[in-house]
């Protein structure tokens, strides 16, 4: 009954919400404790300058809509969202901190396969909506009778051994069997860049926005989706594919982009004993699906959770474009994506964690250009600080 209850105000509370636009890119109950619950059962060369960037920013961001009852950004806003144009330049060798990446768009190499690289093994199965305990039949918009699961195992993995591994949402980089993060993945190992990891790919459970499956599971600002990722979904990667998985935190990683980003980052904010290794594209902290708890959704997290509590052992590669979704609505209404990005780096930067935060010009919400250009650097970089030898010890 509690579980229907707390689908039912779900519903209400979100429907009158603005959609999240689902990733372009080929691609729940607040929960704050450590352990891992049981479910109940049931463009140009040169940057502008700031004036010129407001103006720039509020005219190529018109067409996804201003704010909501066409309420216009306040000049603190244009202002806030100017400052981006003046970052500097992202290099391949920049650390920490705040950058910007400019058109023209084009895929890394990481993303070419190469004859002399070993590849990977990709899986797929499928997990019915029936068996879960954590979101079973909900009955939401677009829900679906099952959901696919795409696995990576590099050809490397020596079987036995526990694994370092990657989880995506909307099985970004492999859904619909697409090859993206299986051949950065087996680019980037080859090259000894990043530790031999398996990356599970998890698409959602239909629909997307608020009122849907998709929002229920990624929008909420809960560690729920954690705990159906560590209980349901790994023992069946495991049984799929005889792949032992690490328990170590630092050696597990989440990404995805738009809501998909969002979730990444509950994940590992509700259970850092599970993840400490963060990506986000357009990360859609905003106020999606509003609870008790977290009256703005997500845009909780830049505006009182990552600000009024310790920092934790996280490290966060994040992204959000100029023309992203509501990049002209007023931050009052706590729905434009890009200054709940800029918003959300400053305070990780306040916090001291280890973070990297670039702003795309000219590109859109989780934009295919920019995530074929960068999605290798930012797995390398999320993976930069790992230790394989304190992996070993703590399996």
């Amino acid at each position: 009954m509690h579980a229907r209850l707390a689908v039912l105000f779900f519903i209400l509370n979100t429907l009158a919400m603005g959609a999240d636009a689902a990733p372009t890119a080929s691609a729940p109950a607040a929960s704050s404790s450590s352990a891992v619950a049981a479910p109940a059962p049931a463009a140009s060369s040169a940057s502008a300058s700031a004036p010129a960037a407001a103006a720039a920013a509020s005219a190529t961001g018109a067409r996804r809509g201003g704010g909501r009852g066409g309420a216009p950004m306040s000049d603190a806003d244009k202002a806030e969202i100017a400052k981006l144009f003046d970052l500097p330049d992202f290099k391949s060798d920049s650390g920490e901190g705040d950058f910007q990446i400019k058109p023209p768009y084009a895929n890394a190499p990481e993303q070419t396969p190469r004859d002399n690289v070993p590849k990977g093994k990709v899986t797929h199965f499928t997990m019915a909506a029936a068996d879960s305990k954590y979101y079973p039949n909900t009955g939401l918009r677009g829900e679906t009778p099952t959901r696919d699961v795409w696995v990576y195992v590099p050809s490397q993995y020596v079987p036995g051994t526990p694994a370092p591994f990657i989880v995506t949402h909307d099985a970004m980089g492999g859904r619909n069997d697409s090859q993206q993060l299986p051949t950065i993945l087996d680019n980037l190992i080859a090259d000894k860049r990043v530790p031999v990891m398996v990356a599970i790919m998890v698409n959602h459970g239909g629909g997307d926005g608020p009122g849907s499956e998709r929002g229920l599971e990624y929008d909420t600002v809960s560690g729920k989706y954690a705990e159906f990722i560590e209980n349901e979904v790994l023992p069946r990667v495991t049984k799929e594919t005889g792949v032992t998985l690490t328990k170590d935190p630092n050696a597990r990683a989440t990404m995805g982009g738009s809501s998909g980003g969002a979730v990444a980052f509950s994940m590992a904010w509700f259970h850092p004993e599970l993840y400490h290794r963060v990506i986000t594209y357009s990360g859609t902290y905003v106020i999606q699906a509003p609870a008790p708890d977290y009256p703005h959704g997500a845009w909780e997290y830049p505006e009182h959770l990552v600000p009024n509590n310790p920092a934790k052992p996280l490290r966060i590669w994040m992204e959000v474009a100029q023309n992203d979704n509501s990049s002209t609505a007023p931050s009052s209404g706590f729905h434009n994506w890009v200054i709940a990005n800029i918003r959300m780096a400053a305070a990780l930067k306040a916090k001291g964690y280890h973070y990297q935060f670039v702003f795309a010009q000219g590109a859109g919400h989780v934009d295919t250009k920019v995530v074929g250009q960068t999605m290798a650097h930012a797995i390398e970089w999320a993976w930069k600080d790992y230790n394989p030898a304190a992996a070993t010890a703590n399996p």
